[in-house]
């Protein structure tokens, strides 16, 4: 598993302005746009405020309301939060921010700068996240990596109840210096650490022609079993970077690390009562127990290192260019836990995983003409999986099979040109172009047959893409776009490994029964879209966006994925009918649909829709009384259609959805020029149904009766009153 960049690493600080900003909304209002205001204007600042929150019902209630924010557990929590801000005389900023303090969803940071010159930065955030499903079982061990399955319970719902939960706590530490003119370097350090356990389970069939465990074992028996998985790791990131800034160019150079350590390294359930434990009847009892009893291996340690430069540039003819370079090695080369040495590659300690990583981009933006604009860019990606072979795969005629390398080439490239018609219209056309290359399957890599019909060594993109945007009169302005796009590719070839995957006629699959991947086969995409704006007055404004689109698979069979079809509208809304008042609401609907078949089974046809809309209100009753409100609701819902390519009747899958409406009240009360009094009200009506874990009210169950289920109605009502003291 290879790291990848933290997303909240950029300035330094940054972390303490989201505190800033989300301790100005406190629960999220309108409002704390002018409180921003107000803030920038007069930067010192420090407030502390303190008081308690009530949510109704029991956890199992408030399993998806407090999935993330700390409620979920307990039904009265504390709320505590502070802010400061402070500018000397000598231009040094100083900011502290704490959120969250009462909860165990927290984030607490302080830096110092002094502008221009120096800053650091110091940042400490907690975070939980539990699963709002509920667990009925008899598993000892829960969450260890040696959990015991015992007898059956007597009936689903027999065990005792659990939530399985993850914690994450993280420390960031970060600094930057000016050197001279122009000239800076910046650095910055990150640890995290994660507890917990998420769900996951063990199970599969023993076979005499699947497994070698029961080769010996006439028939066919199943089962499935609860294990969670155990999480304890840890990961760092480091970067710095050199940064160079002049007149007419910018240019970084940098190195960035990150490493992922897992305290947990294999997973290995036990049967109490050994085969008698598995419940099904059968002769094959024993070989199944032994094979659910083999230790399963967790994500192992990694490291990756990337070393970077990236800049920009200004041009004759008003034009500007960037680029970046970079080069990643990551290795996994974790020594095997020991009861895993002698399954894995005969003489092999560890896998000896590497990927090797080359990027080059560039691109340019330019305005040569009034009246023309240009824009382009160009990426390039070289993946060389350097990972060396052993044999991890015994085949059930007891033949060795290795690891298989997964090397690629990817590359693409955009311009576009836009044109000013008239002083109300302007258009624009542009072309892209992408292409992918793979490696192809070595001689000694076991495909299990029938899984796949064939693949491709290669494919290749073309879009092209126009809009037309006009301004139809001072306050309304609108566009069109149309967007075609054509993938095709070369090199298919087949699975078979007594012809070495050798190349093969695309009209040879005609008569294939298996599938083709569909990332890999000719597609036709097309897109149009209309945007628009309107603002007839200073005070409304009104954005709104309508979207279809299609994509038409064209494979040699009719097996694998046929067509997909998207729809997307969208419309936002904004009012200010006076100093005191003003108002906000949104709308928008999705629509999806996935057509699909195998290739001697079944047909899919699958819809999924998306509706959410919300209505703000906020504003000013009195001097020193503040209220606001919003009002949202949230709709997704899936339908499965389903039928067979052999004509026989069967029925569709049930459908699964959810429904959230959210309301949230508030008031703000000045007590005085320094403190003030600020109540929050938010109910929650959800429901979810999903036969994944529960249908028609019969839980998901496992071979012992363990069962998973999530309760599907939930109804919350959350109060808070805070008091908040303001100190200068």
């Amino acid at each position: 598993m290879t790291m990848t960049k933290n997303k909240h690493r950029n300035d330094i600080g940054s972390r303490q302005k989201i505190l800033v900003l989300a301790l100005l909304a406190v629960f999220g209002p309108a409002h704390a746009e002018d409180d921003t205001v107000a803030a920038l204007i007069n930067p010192d600042t420090a407030m502390a405020s303190a008081g308690l929150g009530w949510a109704s019902g029991d956890k199992w209630d408030r399993s998806l309301f407090g999935q993330y924010n700390g409620l979920s557990v307990n039904g009265a929590n504390l709320l505590l939060d502070f802010l400061y801000t402070r500018r000397d005389d000598n231009g040094v900023w100083t900011t502290a921010a704490g959120r969250n303090l009462g909860l165990d969803v927290l984030d607490v940071g302080f830096a110092q700068e002094r502008q221009g010159d120096w800053k650091y930065a110091v940042d400490y955030s907690q975070m939980v996240r539990r699963d709002p499903h509920t667990i009925n079982s008899g598993l000892q061990g829960m969450g260890s990596t040696t959990p015991v399955i015992g007898n059956a319970l007597a009936a689903p719902g027999a065990g005792s109840e659990s939530r399985l939960s993850q914690k994450r706590k993280g420390f960031t530490l970060a600094a930057s210096k000016s050197l001279m003119p122009g000239l800076s370097l910046d650095a910055s350090y990150r640890y995290e650490d994660k507890e917990g356990s998420r769900l996951s389970g063990i199970g599969g069939y023993c076979s005499n022609v699947i497994s070698p465990i029961c080769v010996a074992a006439p028939g066919t028996i199943a089962a499935l079993y609860l294990a969670p998985e155990p999480i304890k790791s840890t990961t760092q990131q480091f970067e710095a970077k050199i940064n160079y800034s002049g007149a007419k160019f910018s240019v970084a150079a940098g190195y960035y690390g990150g490493l992922y350590s897992n305290g947990n390294a294999l997973l290995t359930p036990a049967f109490a009562n050994g085969a008698s434990t598995i419940t099904n009847t059968g002769d094959t009892l024993g070989q199944l127990a032994a094979n659910l009893a083999q230790a399963s291996a967790l994500p192992p340690d990694n490291l990756s290192h990337q070393i970077y430069v990236s800049g920009n540039a200004a041009l004759p003819l008003n034009t500007r260019m960037n680029f970046k370079a970079a080069y990643t090695k990551a290795t996994q080369d974790a020594d095997y836990p020991g009861q895993l040495v002698a399954g894995a590659a005969a003489g092999r300690a560890n896998l000896g995983g590497e990927l090797d990583t080359t990027l080059l981009q560039a691109g340019f933006s330019s305005r040569p003409l009034p009246k023309v604009s240009l824009n382009g860019s160009v990426r390039w990606e070289d993946r060389q999986d350097k990972t060396e072979r052993g044999i991890y795969v015994v085949a059930p005629n007891g033949t060795l099979y290795t690891n298989n390398p997964a090397s690629s080439e990817s590359g693409n490239a955009k311009f576009e040109a836009g044109y000013q018609v008239t002083g109300a219209d302007r258009a624009t056309l542009g072309v892209d172009y992408g292409y992918v290359n793979r490696d192809q399957p070595v001689g000694t890599t076991w495909i299990p047959a029938n899984s796949m019909a064939a693949m491709r060594a290669s494919n290749n993109e073309t879009g092209l893409y126009g809009e037309w945007r006009r301004s139809m009169s001072e306050t309304l302005n609108g566009a069109l776009t149309y967007r075609y796009a054509k993938r095709e590719g070369y090199h298919w070839y087949s699975l078979d490994q007594a012809t070495g995957f050798n190349f093969v006629r695309y009209d040879s699959f005609n008569s294939s029964s298996g599938t083709f991947p569909s990332t890999m086969l000719d597609r036709d995409r097309q897109t149009l879209k209309l945007s628009g704006d309107w603002s007839p007055t200073k005070e409304l404004s009104l954005n709104f966006s309508l979207e279809d689109g299609k994509d038409s698979y064209n494979g040699p069979t009719n097996a694998g994925l046929n067509d997909t079809k998207v729809q997307l509208y969208n419309v936002d809304a904004a009012w200010k009918f006076s100093d005191k008042w003003k108002m906000t609401g949104y709308a928008s609907f999705g629509k999806q649909n996935l057509n699909l078949r195998q290739g001697i089974g079944y047909i899919a046809d699958m819809e999924q829709r998306d509706f959410a809309a919300g209505l703000g209100l906020v504003g000013t009753l009195k001097a020193g009384i503040e209220v606001g409100g919003e009002l949202s609701y949230l709709e997704d819902k899936s339908d499965y259609n389903i039928s067979m390519t052999t004509a026989a009747t069967v029925p569709n899958l049930p459908g699964t959805s959810y429904r959230a409406t959210l309301l949230k009240l508030y008031a703000k009360v000045a007590l005085d020029k320094k403190s003030d009094l600020r109540v929050d009200l938010i109910q929650q009506w959800a429901r979810y149904d999903d036969w994944t874990w529960g249908y028609a009210g019969v839980p998901f169950t496992y071979s012992d009766n363990s069962t998973v289920m999530m309760q599907p109605t939930q109804n919350v009502t959350f109060v808070g009153v805070r008091y908040i003291y303001k100190f200068r």
